[in-house]
């Protein structure tokens, strides 16, 4: 099929129709193709109707300036459509997002434009005025979502001088802004984090910043001083933990550089930031904090969970390797199930990390958990073969039970696993016939 540069001269001869119309309908039809195009997510008809409404700077948000999205396609000259089964503008082919990728000329600093646009909205009387309650009704700002949870992914690819003057003045009375609370339910860690909006409104611009890892702002909001660098916010989280959460290694780097700062301050779990980072796989920052003089590397959460145990269950060999080298990790360490990290490995059919942990001589390969199952019996029970192959050598009695009587050959048969099967089979007796 052809690509969006091979139909460069019509796509090229669209984009020419819709400057030489003039005026607003040229504007218009430039700014949804760059927001289309550049946009975290796609956006609503409803949502881009109202991004193209805000004016840069202004405290108010004008509703005579929103288009209809009948003008905004007619100004495209059918380079945006609507997909009917999303409800979410899209241009026309994968092709001209190609094209318009090639030709970044085409929307100037689309980035730091968008950072501006969403910064704007969110300072707005008509936004700042919205209720902070459980439930608040934001039927007439429909753009607030998307502001909220992208202004800061806009800001960090580009960020102007308008767009840092613009989230400074929005932190400065930060505390009841809605758009905290979407921001927060937004995030992956609410699988296993609790926010607790009784303790709202402890969330401040230096916990948002260190979400986004925008390292000028932070720079910035620590430069300007006012903030207790160790604050856990209403999800129990200090702005170091967020960094090394989403691996932002440059704020990292800018927080680790506060005279004050607790490098091992865990949230409201026991997760510690260096715990975060090796979770999620994020070798810069784990680099950054086992730098640290005073960082503890083997503090557990409150399961009994090390930065080591969560990099073995999350599969980020890398960190495991880098977690081994220090001598003051232990790498049998049992959590509150007895399950060391090379349990993990086994259960995971993680081969390279389980041999990275069989090399080690304190690591004990058939230590059972609370349940009774051992490294060999989960790895065969998962029909991880490599992880089998390297067990039985290890001190490992490979007709070991659990709990409940099952021995990890009657797992492989059960699972029907005839590669483990074939492992874990006794060899066949040899019958010697007399004459």
């Amino acid at each position: 099929m052809t690509d969006g540069l091979g139909l460069g001269g019509a796509y090229g001869a669209t984009l020419s129709r819709i400057k030489g119309q003039g005026g607003r309908k040229s504007k218009l039809g430039m700014a949804t193709l760059m927001w289309v195009s550049h946009s975290e997510r796609p956006l609503g008809a409803a949502e881009l109707c109202h991004a193209l409404a805000v004016e840069i700077g202004s405290p108010n948000l004008n509703g005579d300036n929103v288009p209809t999205i009948g003008t905004l396609l007619a100004c495209c000259q059918g380079l945006v459509a609507i997909d009917k089964e999303a409800s979410t503008v899209r241009l026309i082919h994968f092709t001209l997002q190609e094209y318009l990728g090639a030709h970044p000329e085409l929307f100037g600093s689309a980035h730091s434009t968008m950072a501006e646009t969403c910064l704007s909205y969110l300072n707005s009387q008509q936004v700042r005025a919205l209720s902070t309650s459980p439930s608040p009704n934001h039927q007439n700002t429909p753009f607030l979502e998307y502001c909220s949870l992208y202004w800061g992914a806009h800001a960090k690819r580009d960020l102007s001088v308008c767009a840092r003057l613009l989230a400074l003045k929005l932190f400065d009375d930060f505390n009841n802004h809605a758009s905290i609370k979407i921001l927060l339910k937004a995030q992956n860690s609410l699988a296993f984090c609790h926010i607790d909006f009784d303790k709202f409104p402890v969330f401040n611009g230096l916990h948002c910043a260190s979400i986004f890892g925008i390292d000028e702002i932070v720079a910035g909001l620590v430069e300007i001083g006012g903030y207790n660098i160790n604050q856990r916010d209403c999800m129990g989280s200090t702005p170091l933990v967020w960094a090394a959460m989403y691996g932002h290694e440059g704020a990292a780097k800018i927080l680790l550089g506060c005279g004050d700062i607790s490098p091992n301050e865990p949230d409201e779990d026991d997760q510690a930031p260096l715990l975060w980072a090796a979770r999620n796989g994020h070798e810069g920052v784990v680099k950054i904090l086992l730098g640290q003089d005073d960082i503890d590397p083997d503090k557990p959460d409150k399961s009994g969970r090390t930065p080591l145990w969560w990099a073995a269950n999350s599969g980020h060999e890398g960190v495991v390797k880098m977690l081994l080298g220090r001598d003051d990790v232990n790498s049998d360490r049992l959590d509150e199930n007895d399950q060391t990290p090379l349990f993990l490995a086994a259960w995971n059919g993680y081969e390279g990390m389980a041999r990275l942990l069989l090399e080690r001589d304190d690591v004990s390969p058939d230590r059972p958990d609370t349940y009774g199952q051992t490294p060999l019996f989960l790895a065969a029970f998962g029909g991880h073969g490599g992880v089998v192959k390297l067990l039985p050598g290890r001190d490992v009695d490979p007709d070991r039970p659990g709990t409940s009587g099952q021995t990890p050959l009657w797992w492989a048969t059960f699972n029907r696993h005839v590669g483990v099967m074939a492992l874990l089979q006794p060899p066949a007796s040899t019958t010697h016939s007399t004459t």
